[in-house]
């Protein structure tokens, strides 16, 4: 219930800044079709902004057949977690990181990078498969890809505007300046929304992932690692869609890793002590944490050292080789 009222809060207020933007730029008449507008993208959001967040970050679906310890572990904790089992993807990039997306527990999916499978270990990977099925049981998944695409919308609507001579307009209570301002202000009141809505969701997701996974000690160690190697590793899709950073479990985005006004996730280190109180709390330790799921043993592939066959998709920027599907 109060997920569906946030929902439903949130598309308000975005709806509303949508009308603003119009407003500023094209007076009366551009906020009703900016109104007009904010109408088709709730509907767009809700049906499918998760496949187009899912192909904007270049994510390809796994089948079981070709990576079953991934596709066996993301299913033991769906069971765990009481949710159905959600598709699972993988993007390829050597940044270790993870997100999921969908619009209901029914219509969900989860993408992992082939560099999370690389640098994790096999408990680690599992900690953060499970962070994300928190998300998806408590239907975050559906604010936070509402946001994304509403972000992106917003700063295309503002600079649209003003591309067209939208600042003109006789309706326009501040003329080109207004519509200045809205090129400026449109996303940076967007980014402050994801921000709310995505910074207090993280703890949430740290705590109901941990009880899922039932080793918070095992996320606490995956955040330490994701965060020390994405800030050495480019995600490039990530890069080039930056409303869609706060989706994932660590920043993908350079330059932004203080807990402050403009992050879009909690300070690591504050997560990281909140799941070391969590394990203390549940009387968990390095020497007795809980069994994890592991992945089937596999002869072919890479062996990272965790049991994992890193699977690769396509082209790499470093490879040179023929973009296509698994293989």
């Amino acid at each position: 219930m109060f997920n569906a009222f946030r929902t439903t809060v949130l598309l308000a207020a975005l709806t509303a800044l949508f009308m603003v933007v119009g407003y500023f730029i094209g007076g009366t008449s551009g906020m009703m079709i900016a109104f007009l507008f904010a109408l088709v993208t709730n509907l767009f959001s809700y049906w499918n902004s998760d496949k187009l967040v899912l192909r904007m970050q270049n994510a390809v679906p796994v089948e079981r057949s070709r990576v079953p310890e991934l596709y066996d572990m993301v299913d033991i904790l769906s069971r765990k977690a009481g949710i159905p089992t959600p598709a699972v993807y993988v993007i390829n990039t050597d940044q270790p990181n993870a997100f999921a997306t969908g619009r209901s527990p029914n219509n969900a999916a989860v993408a992992v990078s082939s560099g999370l499978l690389k640098h994790l270990e096999t408990h680690e990977v599992a900690a953060v498969i499970a962070h994300e099925l928190a998300h998806i049981r408590s239907r975050d998944t559906l604010t936070m890809t509402i946001t994304a695409t509403f972000a992106g919308a917003i700063s295309a609507l503002a600079q649209f505007g003003l591309f067209f001579g939208g600042g003109n307009n006789r309706d326009n209570p501040l003329g080109g300046i207004g519509a200045l301002l809205m090129v400026f202000l449109a996303p940076v009141a967007a980014m402050l929304v994801q921000m709310a809505v995505s910074r207090t969701r993280e703890y949430e997701a740290d705590k109901d992932g941990a009880e899922i996974s039932g080793d918070p000690l095992a996320l606490a160690s995956a955040l330490q690692k994701i965060a020390g190697v994405a800030g050495r590793q480019v995600n490039i899709a990530a890069e080039r869609n930056p409303a869609m950073a706060h989706m994932y479990i660590i920043n993908p985005l350079s330059g932004q890793r203080m807990d402050n006004l403009f992050a879009t996730h909690p300070d690591t280190g504050n997560r990281i002590e909140a799941l070391r109180k969590l394990a203390a709390s549940m009387q968990v330790a390095d020497k007795d944490r809980r069994p994890q799921p592991r992945p089937a043993p596999v002869s072919t592939g890479r062996d990272t050292g965790g049991g994992w066959r890193v699977p690769t998709v396509g082209r790499t920027d470093e490879d040179g080789g023929q973009r296509g599907p698994w293989g």
